[in-house]
């Protein structure tokens, strides 16, 4: 296996244990994939939770300009949603299974078909 796939288990086993859900593996790999270099990068893999600024690039450059969104407090209610899905004292929030969330969330899966 490689690094990425090391990642996307790493990945699908948050998913189960932290969130409490049984990934689509297929879509989990397909929204890694386009994730795309930024899961390598210590800084970049995560979504820092608590820092309102984060949280507007998140929704921003992933929920309006890659799933094509409108912009509306329903993104933001969203994202808060997710985070406290995953877990508000989890540390490592991966960038990753948090896309992966949002994209089931707002059930656009057909953006990675």
């Amino acid at each position: 296996m490689g690094k990425r796939d090391d990642l996307i288990a790493q990945y699908a086993d948050d998913l189960r244990n932290k969130c409490g859900t049984e990934p689509d593996l297929d879509l989990l790999r397909k929204v890694t994939i386009g994730c795309g270099p930024a899961i390598y990068s210590a800084d970049a893999a995560t979504v820092a939770g608590s820092q309102p600024a984060e949280l507007q690039t998140v929704k921003q450059n992933f929920l309006v300009k890659k799933l094509g969104l409108s912009d509306g407090p329903e993104l933001m209610d969203a994202i808060n949603k997710v985070i406290e899905t995953y877990g508000k004292s989890e540390r490592n929030k991966y960038r990753a299974v948090v896309y992966y969330l949002l994209t089931k969330h707002f059930g656009k899966e057909s953006v990675y078909g």
